[in-house]
């Protein structure tokens, strides 16, 4: 409390009901019937209440002890207070962390993406605990399926050193699994801190980028005999840090057709089927579908939308063709033109000298992903050509024709492709189904 102006009297917390009643009748008892009178005693600033009473020492040693006692109760309950709210705080931070993730945010359309500083794609909010963890499910299921598949070619091959890595993966899974559960539980009962859950998805992911590598060394042996283009990767869940990357960049180029087979069910949006970054420029080139939007073809930031409809699960191939002049553009499904147009980016070379990732949508040179726009399914036969195509030539790569040229500029090779954060390869079957 503020000390008041000087020779005023000091507010003195008030004692018990007892002793105050003590301190108006303590005068009067030495006195006769009609001869009580009150004494008020005025006490300075830095007084001491006890010296000024005319109580007796052992009186007023009860007094002072009283006040210390109330005064002390005050201030525990003024720290409690302050303790309270302190936690009030807390929670609501809290709350609004969680409400936050689960509430996810659609995009706008188009061009509605500038604005954003950091993300260049637009700003949908991350995976809530629960989506993750399903996420985490999935993988987990996947590697299961793997193993499956191992299991059947080391009874063909009756090796014994297949075997025991597969026993050894196998028990990996089961902790895995274990891990997740342990998670789920803490998540539901309250006990995990964001920074703590953090750090045990961190633990997770590693793990599975782990044991994603190993499967994928144990498979290799049932690949060494396939051409060096049979192969495909496969993206089995939305991260932030399963990604391919292709070694070589692209040149200088005032045309090009970008032609792949593409396989995905998820939903909303398959996301980023590949990414071309230069320094300056995160969207030089970019193939996305995103939210509840169409997919789009992105040049310079330029966008045109695609009349593609492949997001059934099934394979399909695709074909986009651009000339800088005039900014033409033609797509192409399964062999046939579906839509084309024009004013996309016009007389705008791509520059060279950038990184090509697929699977993910680069915000930054060679990173800044964003798990929200990465790509969910399968992509094969990826090829780069710094002309535009001929229908007929379109047409010889969907129907997987064994005169079909691979890409002058990228061509589909292993040897091409690094891949990273545990994205596998696997042997290529939609030519084989067709042929």
């Amino acid at each position: 409390m503020a000390a008041g102006p000087p020779g005023s009297r000091r507010l003195l917390p008030l004692p018990p009901l007892p002793l105050l009643l003590l301190l108006l009748l303590a005068p009067a008892l030495g006195q006769g019937p009609g001869q009580t009178r009150f004494v008020c005693t005025s006490v300075p600033l830095d007084g001491d209440v006890c010296a000024a009473s005319a109580l007796g020492s052992g009186s007023a040693e009860e007094l002072k002890g009283t006040v210390l006692q109330l005064r002390e109760t005050v201030l525990q309950q003024k720290e409690t207070i302050m303790n309270q709210k302190e936690t009030i705080r807390e929670l609501t931070a809290k709350l609004g962390r969680c409400e936050s993730q689960s509430v996810l945010e659609m995009p706008g359309e188009g061009k509605g993406r500038k604005g954003f500083s950091k993300n260049t794609m637009g700003d949908l909010s991350r995976p809530a605990a629960a989506e993750t963890l399903s996420q985490l499910g999935q993988t987990l299921q996947s590697l299961k399926t793997r193993l499956e598949n191992l299991e059947q070619f080391s009874r063909m091959n009756s090796s014994s050193q297949t075997n025991n890595l597969k026993d050894i993966l196998q028990n990996k899974i089961d902790d895995l699994e274990k891990q997740v559960l342990s998670r789920v539980n803490s998540l539901e009962e309250g006990k995990l801190s964001p920074r703590n859950e953090s750090e045990e998805r961190g633990k997770i992911e590693s793990t599975l980028t782990s044991l994603h590598q190993r499967i994928s060394d144990l498979e290799k042996g049932q690949k060494d005999n396939r051409p060096p283009d049979r192969f495909q990767l496969t993206f089995p869940l939305r991260t932030n840090y399963m990604y391919a990357k292709v070694k070589k960049s692209l040149p200088e180029m005032y045309a090009f057709s970008i032609c792949m087979w593409i396989k995905s069910s998820a939903s909303p949006g398959m996301g980023t089927p590949f990414s071309y970054a230069v320094p300056g420029q995160a969207n030089e080139l970019v193939l996305i579908e995103w939210g509840n939007n169409p997919m789009e073809i992105l040049i310079n930031d330029k966008v045109a939308k695609l009349p593609f409809a492949i997001n059934d699960g099934k394979w399909h191939h695709i074909c986009v063709t651009w000339t800088t002049r005039d900014g033409v553009w033609e797509a192409y499904q399964d062999g046939t033109q579906t839509g084309n147009g024009e004013n996309l980016a016009p007389y705008h070379p791509i520059k060279p000298q950038g990184i090509l990732v697929l699977g993910q949508e680069q915000d930054t040179l060679g990173g800044g992903f964003d798990a929200t726009q990465a790509f969910v399914g399968e992509l094969a036969h990826f090829n780069v050509w710094d002309r535009k195509l001929s229908p007929g030539e379109v047409y010889g790569l969907a129907t997987c024709s064994s005169k079909a040229a691979a890409g002058n500029v990228i061509a589909w090779a292993e040897a091409n492709i690094d891949i990273y954060g545990g994205a596998t390869k696997w042997t290529f079957e939609a030519c084989r189904q067709l042929n």
